[in-house]
């Protein structure tokens, strides 16, 4: 999948045209954040998670925050893993540094971390390390197909 398959996905909200490009990399949250001249706890990452005896799942979180082993664990009954990027390309169809929370496929659940909603926007990526657009916070549990807030992360101050 690529920036694309995204731009495709969100014209149903007419936010295609939305959709920012950028001449350097986004692929990491310093790298994003540095691009868009904003704080790096106001990109919300994309992490794809599998656990034993899940099948996984893509947790969006404020980039400040780190998954908090515990809290994951009583959430959603297993130990997080971390996806590998042949993994997290085949479970999203994104490459990593552009997992889009947009345009996965039906099967791919989606959650939102309690870190996002320190903001009112917040900057997700379109489907290449390069892209993003800034959505608040109903538009990207609308946009995301997001079965639940959850609180599996813990931000810097709790680290």
């Amino acid at each position: 999948m690529s920036v694309e398959v995204v731009k495709t996905y969100l014209k149903q909200w007419r936010r295609d045209q939305e959709v920012v490009e950028l001449p350097t990399s986004t692929a990491t949250v310093t790298l994003a954040a540095g691009a868009l001249g904003v704080s790096p706890a106001r990109i919300a990452k994309s992490l794809c998670l599998a656990w034993k005896g899940g099948y996984g799942a893509l947790v969006v979180a404020a980039g400040d925050a780190r998954v908090d082993n515990q809290k994951f664990k009583k959430r959603f009954g297993g130990s997080p893993k971390m996806m590998n990027p042949e993994e997290a390309l085949r479970f999203t169809g994104f490459t990593v540094g552009g997992i889009s929370p947009f345009g996965l496929p039906q099967t791919v659940e989606v959650y939102l971390d309690e870190s996002l909603r320190r903001f009112e926007t917040v900057f997700p990526a379109c489907g290449s390390a390069n892209s993003m657009i800034e959505v608040n916070l109903e538009q990207l549990a609308e946009y995301s197909r997001s079965r639940d807030w959850v609180d599996v992360c813990r931000l810097p101050e709790t680290l």
